[in-house]
């Protein structure tokens, strides 16, 4: 009698010719990756590859239908024989790709007549995690094969019914839905990892607290890494009881997720030590400290830009630690760099470094905008120019005639600056904005 497949189960792609639909709603970037890569694996068949079968049953002589064993190729399948799990263990090995498991075998420690009827199953189960298995039981004992299947199983069969064609159709077909199973165990692992990052990052990334400043806030961030959240570039704004309102902006060489991380804790510390009342040399000169006992290798630094506004808004202290100065802008005037001449050395590089503190006089409209080095060192063109700071402060000079401001002055820059690249920026990009209007 010809074995029983499973009307509920569809045929597997391989079988049919048809590729299967991919399932779930539309993913991020990295969850369709790892859905492509999945899709891919799973729709590999077996063709070219001999498959093996290893089955366990207390008489493997007993077997006639051993030798019409075929793949979908028409090529022998291979087998190996084990007269119990002792035997199993020592053949099963990485090029085995189906088991055949009598479930009336006894498990280690258990007789036949043990109180699990699956622990035979289930100690197979543990030993090949990646090999698909075929539950063997009696005649007419559906429910104890639907079991099986619950269990771990790709399916079951019934002991007296076999024949070589079926039984071969039943091996492809139980590897396949392994591999399918497989892959959609990775496709969930990968999405919820994807899902976690996403989560991860965005916790990090910074919320300003301005709460009874007059100034408006806008920041712009994109990473270079592909499909991260969070580079190595960081900012922060806060404000103290005094009303002063601290701005910050920095980036820490690299582009990993090391720097990323680095970016985080420097970030964390300027915000603590800003609201523990340090402010200038001071402030940066722990920071460094804080660089040198986090960061992962001697070379990596860090290069920052601070601003503490003062209370009535129209005048500032600013401390450049390598860093490019920020741009202010102010109605009736061309928007500028602030002075950079007492730029001093980036975190991390000189023990003992000092970083002076220059006062500059902002007046009673302005909009301050602080930014890393990936906004300006974008090429322009196919020839090898950069866009640089005085090309920066051109563009955002077209932008603010254009009657662009805040956040869609941001979205402007960064877009400009890309489309002059010619693609993507690859290095990490933040800008903060802060305006001031009577």
């Amino acid at each position: 009698m010809p074995v029983p497949v499973p009307r509920q189960r569809a045929i597997p792609a391989v079988e049919s010719g048809q590729a299967q639909a991919a399932s779930g709603g539309p993913l991020k970037e990295e969850a369709n990756r790892i859905e492509t890569a999945a899709a891919t694996h799973t729709n590999n068949t077996v063709a070219g590859t001999t498959l093996t079968l290893l089955l366990i049953v207390d008489d493997p002589a007993g077997w006639p239908v051993v030798p019409e064993l075929h793949d979908a190729n028409g090529k022998p399948i291979r087998v190996r024989t084990a007269r119990n799990l002792t035997e199993a263990e020592r053949l099963l090995t990485d090029d085995v790709h189906c088991i055949l498991l009598d479930l009336a075998l006894p498990a280690p420690g258990r007789t036949a007549d043990g109180d699990d009827e699956l622990a035979v199953l289930k100690h197979v189960l543990e030993l090949a995690p990646r090999q698909a298995v075929l539950a063997l039981t009696a005649s007419g004992d559906a429910e104890r094969g639907a079991e099986a299947v619950r269990v771990g199983a790709q399916d079951y069969l019934f002991r007296d019914e076999l024949d070589g064609r079926l039984l071969s159709r039943a091996i492809r077909y139980a590897v396949e839905r392994k591999r399918s199973d497989t892959a959609e165990r990775r496709l969930a692992e990968g999405r919820m990892r994807a899902q976690e990052n996403r989560r991860l990052e965005r916790g990090l990334l910074p919320t300003p607290l301005l709460e009874g400043s007059s100034l408006r806030f806008a920041a712009r961030y994109r990473p270079g890494r592909s499909r991260a959240l969070l580079g190595g570039d960081f900012y922060d704004t806060v404000r103290t009881p005094d009303g002063t309102v601290h701005a910050m902006i920095g980036d820490v060489c690299g582009h990993g997720p090391d720097e990323a991380a680095l970016g985080v804790e420097l970030r964390i510390a300027w915000r603590t030590l800003t609201l523990a009342g340090l402010c200038g040399d001071q402030l940066l000169s722990t920071l460094q400290e804080v660089l040198e006992h986090e960061r992962s290798d001697e070379e990596i630094f860090a290069t920052l830009c601070t601003v503490d506004i003062s209370p009535d808004g129209r005048r500032a202290g600013l401390c450049l630690a390598g860093h490019p100065a920020p741009l202010i802008a102010r109605p009736g005037r061309l928007a500028e760099l602030l002075p950079h001449d007492n730029n001093g050395p980036a975190l991390g590089l000189l023990p003992g470094a000092r970083w002076p503190r220059t006062q500059v006089e902002l007046g009673a409209e302005w909009s301050l905008m602080l930014y890393t080095d990936g906004l300006i060192e974008g090429r322009v063109g196919a020839g090898g120019d950069r866009l640089g700071q005085e090309g920066m402060v051109r563009m955002i000079r077209r932008q603010l005639a254009a009657g662009l401001h805040g956040e869609d002055l941001l979205r402007a820059a960064v877009h400009e600056a890309r489309d002059l690249n010619g693609g993507e920026l690859t290095d990490d990009v933040a800008v903060v904005l802060l305006d001031r209007t009577p």
